[in-house]
């Protein structure tokens, strides 16, 4: 774990691994919901969490190579469950990619518990974990010019969801009419970091 300061109240953590940066974010976040660490935001990324708003910086950074980071509660009795129909155009490629039928790859996506990992790309628009890394993925060597709002994709080790028409590179396996960001909801966005999800082929309970 190396913390490098970022401008007077900030620190941008760097750990080894994703899994590794999730569970520092669930546990800067059970921190500061129990009133022991004070900062304003908490951002993860891929392999690093950013947290701005802190008193004393230099102090935390100091500190935080101590700490003991629990591993991550693998739970998933309160994901949120996101309903999909695996109807995508890359299903059959991404079943020789995995040297499965196509109808095993629905059943092995589904079996998965997802987290995720981190937020951006899009509004709305989250990076999941929970697949074996034996099912990562290649972007399509060209990506398309327009992927339609609610294309469940994968990319690398991430799942992800398409909260509104827009180009990529991802294998397209399906869609959902869950909806990832609504101005209007509170909060915005269904996906957050830290958040259990699950999917749910259409017609299943």
């Amino acid at each position: 774990m190396k913390a490098l300061p970022v401008g007077d109240r900030a620190l941008l953590v760097e750990v080894s691994s994703g899994q590794a940066a999730q569970a520092l974010h669930a546990e800067l976040l059970r921190r500061r919901a129990e009133g022991s660490l004070s900062v304003r935001e908490i951002v993860p990324a891929a392999r690093t969490v950013l947290l701005d708003g802190l008193d004393d910086p230099a102090r935390l950074a100091e500190r935080l190579p101590g700490w003991e980071i629990p591993p991550l509660n693998a739970r998933a009795d309160d994901a949120v469950e996101i309903p999909v129909r695996y109807d995508g155009p890359d299903l059959a490629d991404v079943a020789a990619l995995w040297e499965v039928a196509v109808h095993d790859v629905p059943r092995i996506h589904a079996a998965a518990e997802f987290r995720v990992a981190f937020c951006g790309f899009a509004p709305g628009f989250g990076y999941l974990t929970g697949l074996p890394t034996r099912y990562d993925v290649p972007r399509r060597a060209t990506p398309r010019t327009a992927v339609p709002a609610g294309s469940v994709a994968l990319a690398g080790p991430y799942t992800g969801v398409y909260p509104r028409s827009s180009p990529g590179g991802w294998q397209l396996i399906g869609t959902t009419d869950a909806v990832l960001w609504d101005h209007a909801r509170v909060p915005a966005a269904l996906l957050a970091p830290g958040t259990r999800v699950r999917f749910v082929p259409a017609g299943r309970p």
